[in-house]
C-alpha cells in the first residue's frame, strides 16, 4: 500500500517536472513556431467561395425521408506535397491570391523514347497564297523566265526586269484584270507625244491593252510597255544617238539610268508622265527650246513655209538732194510681210521702214549683218536654205543637250562655239559674258566637252602642241633654220630625237598673260592673246582649237572669286602679277566648264536665236538621228588627234638641235644612205608666220 502510494507520488513529480519543462520550452520557441505555422498555412490553398444562387423556397422545405443509412460524400483531399520546414531560411511573404481559372483538361502526354531525347518537331505546313490575278502573274512569270528576249533587247535590262518582277511575285504595273492601269494610260500618252521633245514616237511603240484580253495577251502588253519606257528613259538621259557617231571631237561623261530604278519609280505610285519627263535635260535652256519647237511646228504646215524668190537687194534709199526717203517697190513685199509677221497692206508693194526694221530684227536673230537690207543671203535664211528648217535645228540642239551632264554646277562656265561667246553662271543666273575666238573649221575645230577648271596660270609658258610642231614648224625649219629664233620660240631636241618647242612668258607670248586650265583629253584650254583685233570680227573662228578670251583679267577676277572663296584676286591684282615668272592660282573649289555647240538658243528676251553651223554639226547630228536606230546608241571608236613626238633630223644651223643622227651607223654616214623619217599624216608644207594662231 505504502509502496504504491510512494510510486504514485514519484510519478506525479515526474509529470509535474515534464510539464514545467514543456512550458518553459514553448515559451522560448513560441515566436518561431508561430512563424512556421503561418508559413505552412500560407502554402495550403484555400477553396474559393462557391458562386451559388440565393436559396429559394424549395431549398427551405424539409428533405424527403429516405430509408437506410445516408452517406455523406466528402471531396478527396488535394494531392499536395508534404510541407517542409526550413528554419534556417528567412520567412517568405505569402504570394497574392490569383483569381480562379477555368481548368482545361490537358492532353495526355505522348510516350517519350527511352533515350530521353527531345521529340522531332513536325514540319510547318506550306502556305500557298493565291492572288485574284494569279493567272496573269503566272503568264508574266512564264514570259520573264523564258521568253523575255522577245521583248527586251539589252541583256543588262533583261537581268533587271527579271529581278524586278520576281521581287514583287510577278505583280504587273501596267495591266490588271480590267485592262490598262491609270499608270499605263499616263505612260502611253507621254510616249505617243515624244515628238514634243524632238524624239520619234515610233521608237517607243505602245501596246493595245484590251480589258477582256486573255492573261497571256496582257502579259505580253506588260512586257512591251516595259521595254518602251526603258528605251525612252535611257535615250532621254543619254541621247538617241551616241555623240561619237557625230564626230570624234566630243567627249562627255555619261551615266545611264539603272533599269530597276526606272521601274521602281513607276511602281512607287508616282505620275508616269512626270517620271518619264524627269529623264529629259532639266536645264532652262532646254525647256525654252522645247517651247520654241512647238511654236516652230505651229507656224508651218506639212509642206513647209512658202519660199521667197531671190531678186534685187531691197533697202531704204535717201535722195541726195532732198534728203527724202526713197521707197523701193517689189512684188515680194506682201510675202515678206507675211513671213515676218507684219500686217498685210492692200495693194502696197513698197519696202518701207516698218518692213526694214523687221528685217533688221530677223538678221540679228540669225547672226547676219543687221543692216535692214534684203539681200539674197537674208532671203536664203528666210527660206531655210542657209540653215535647215528651224524645227530641225532645234531638234539637233535638243539632242546635244542630252549629252551634257545634268548638273552643270552651282557656279559654272558655258562657252557657245557658234555664238563665239562665253558666260559665267552662279546660282542659276548669268553674271558675266564676253567674246571668244574659237577653232577654225576642219582639223582645228574646238572640241565639245565638260571638265573642271582647277587653276589659273599668270605669265604662262606656251608649250607648242606636237600637232603644230610637226605639221607647221618643222616643215618651216627645213626652209629657214632661223625662223623659230626670230619668232621668239625655243627648240630643244631630246636624246630620242623628238623635238620640243616652247615660248617663254612675256608680252608677246602666244597665250598672252593668262591661261585658264581645265585638263582634258583634247589638250585645249582658254587663254589671253596678243591678237586683240580679232574680237571685232563677227565670225571669230581662227584658232587651232583653244579658246581666246577678250577680257582675261576680268575673267580671272571672277573665276578666282568663285574658285577661291575669300581669297580671290581683283583684275588690278592680277595685272600686278604680270612678269616673266609663271604663277599658278589654284582653286579650292574647281569650277565646271562646258564647251557647247548651240546653233539654236533662246535669249534673255525670249527670242529664238539661230547661229551659223560653222562646223557642220547640225547636219551631222540630224544625219545620225535618221540613221540605223539599232546602231545609233553604240559608240564609235575614233582615232584621236596624234600627240606623239616621233624623232626627226633637223637641218644644220637650227638652234637647240642635238647631234642625234637618226640611228645611222658610221658606215651609213660615211657612204651615204641617209635616213629620212616619214612625216606624220596631214603634214602641210608652209612657212610659219609671226601671227600664228592657236
Amino acid at each position: 500500500m505504502r509502496d504504491s502510494s510512494m510510486q504514485g507520488r514519484r510519478f506525479d513529480r515526474i509529470l509535474t517536472g515534464t510539464a514545467i519543462a514543456l512550458v518553459l520550452g514553448l515559451a522560448q520557441a513560441g515566436p518561431g513556431l508561430a512563424q512556421s505555422q503561418s508559413s505552412i498555412e500560407a502554402l495550403v490553398p484555400l477553396p474559393e467561395p462557391a458562386n451559388l444562387p440565393p436559396p429559394s423556397i424549395a431549398d427551405l422545405e424539409p428533405a424527403a425521408e429516405t430509408t437506410g443509412s445516408t452517406a455523406i460524400n466528402l471531396p478527396d483531399p488535394p494531392d499536395l506535397p508534404p510541407p517542409t520546414f526550413d528554419t534556417a531560411a528567412p520567412a517568405t511573404p505569402a504570394p497574392e491570391a490569383k483569381p480562379a481559372e477555368v481548368a482545361t483538361p490537358a492532353p495526355a502526354p505522348e510516350a517519350q523514347p527511352a533515350t530521353g531525347s527531345a521529340p522531332t518537331p513536325a514540319p510547318a505546313p506550306v502556305v500557298v497564297v493565291v492572288h485574284p490575278d494569279q493567272p496573269l502573274r503566272d503568264a508574266i512569270r512564264e514570259l520573264v523566265s523564258g521568253k523575255l528576249s522577245r521583248f527586251v533587247d539589252r541583256k543588262p535590262e533583261r537581268t533587271a526586269v527579271e529581278a524586278f518582277y520576281s521581287s514583287r511575285d510577278y505583280e504587273p504595273i501596267w495591266v490588271g484584270l480590267n485592262g490598262a492601269t491609270e499608270r499605263a494610260r499616263q505612260a502611253i500618252n507621254h510616249l505617243r507625244h515624244a515628238d514634243a521633245d524632238g524624239m520619234d514616237p515610233a521608237d517607243y511603240p505602245v501596246p493595245s491593252i484590251q480589258a477582256d484580253a486573255a492573261p497571256a495577251a496582257l502579259a505580253e502588253a506588260e512586257m512591251r510597255l516595259t521595254q518602251s519606257v526603258l528605251d525612252y528613259a535611257r535615250q532621254a538621259q543619254m541621247g538617241r544617238v551616241h555623240y561619237s557617231r557625230v564626230t570624234g571631237d566630243i567627249f562627255y561623261e555619261q551615266t545611264a539610268p539603272q533599269p530597276i530604278d526606272v521601274l521602281s519609280k513607276f511602281s512607287a505610285g508616282a505620275n508616269a508622265e512626270a517620271v518619264l519627263d524627269s529623264y529629259q535635260p532639266p536645264q532652262p535652256a532646254y525647256k525654252a527650246l522645247r517651247k520654241k519647237l512647238a511654236q516652230a511646228r505651229g507656224n508651218t504646215n506639212d509642206n513647209g513655209p512658202a519660199q521667197i524668190a531671190r531678186g534685187p537687194v531691197l533697202e531704204l534709199g535717201v535722195d541726195k538732194k532732198s534728203r527724202q526717203t526713197i521707197l523701193m517697190a517689189d512684188e515680194r513685199v506682201p510675202q515678206l510681210r507675211e513671213k515676218l509677221g507684219l500686217p498685210a497692206v492692200r495693194d502696197d508693194n513698197f519696202y518701207d521702214k516698218s518692213l526694214a526694221d523687221a528685217v533688221v530684227q530677223f538678221q540679228k536673230e540669225k547672226g547676219l549683218p543687221a543692216n535692214g537690207r534684203l539681200t539674197n543671203q537674208t532671203v536664203d535664211a528666210l527660206n531655210g536654205k542657209r540653215h535647215e528648217r528651224d524645227d530641225q535645228i532645234i531638234i539637233a540642239n535638243m539632242e546635244r543637250w542630252r549629252w551634257i551632264p545634268r548638273d552643270l554646277g552651282k557656279a559654272h562656265v558655258v562657252l557657245n562655239i557658234p555664238d563665239f561667246t562665253l558666260q559665267v553662271y552662279n546660282n542659276g543666273a548669268s553674271i558675266w559674258k564676253t567674246r571668244v575666238v574659237v577653232g577654225k573649221p576642219g582639223g582645228h575645230a574646238t572640241p565639245l566637252l565638260s571638265e573642271t577648271m582647277k587653276y589659273i596660270t599668270v605669265n604662262p609658258t606656251w608649250n607648242v602642241p606636237p600637232s603644230i610642231v610637226y605639221n607647221e614648224y618643222l616643215p618651216a625649219l627645213q626652209q629657214d633654220p632661223t625662223v623659230l629664233k626670230r619668232m621668239g620660240l625655243n627648240l630643244s631636241q631630246n636624246p630620242d630625237g623628238s623635238v620640243h618647242i616652247s615660248q617663254p612668258p612675256g608680252e608677246a607670248n602666244a597665250l598672252g598673260r593668262i591661261r585658264f586650265n581645265f585638263p582634258n583629253k583634247f589638250l585645249v584650254y582658254q587663254h589671253d592673246t596678243p591678237d586683240k583685233h580679232l574680237f571685232a570680227h563677227p565670225r571669230r573662228a581662227y584658232s587651232h582649237g583653244c579658246m581666246r578670251v577678250q577680257d582675261p583679267a576680268k575673267y580671272a577676277e571672277i573665276m578666282s572669286g568663285l574658285g577661291m572663296p575669300g581669297k580671290g584676286y581683283t583684275q588690278e591684282q592680277i595685272k600686278g602679277m604680270f612678269g616673266r615668272s609663271e604663277i599658278d592660282l589654284r582653286f579650292t573649289n574647281p569650277i565646271p566648264v562646258h564647251i557647247t555647240y548651240q546653233t539654236a538658243f533662246v535669249d534673255e528676251s525670249g527670242h529664238l536665236q539661230i547661229r551659223e553651223d560653222i562646223y557642220g554639226r547640225d547636219a551631222q547630228t540630224l544625219a545620225a538621228l535618221k540613221g540605223d536606230r539599232r546602231q545609233g546608241e553604240i559608240p564609235v571608236a575614233r582615232a584621236g588627234s596624234s600627240q606623239g613626238r616621233p624623232p626627226v633630223r633637223l637641218p644644220a644651223g637650227v638652234a637647240g638641235a642635238s647631234d642625234w643622227n637618226g640611228g645611222q651607223s658610221f658606215f651609213d654616214r660615211l657612204f651615204g644612205n641617209p635616213i629620212r623619217p616619214e612625216p606624220p599624216a596631214n603634214v602641210r608644207q608652209r612657212r610659219a608666220s609671226r601671227t600664228t594662231t592657236r
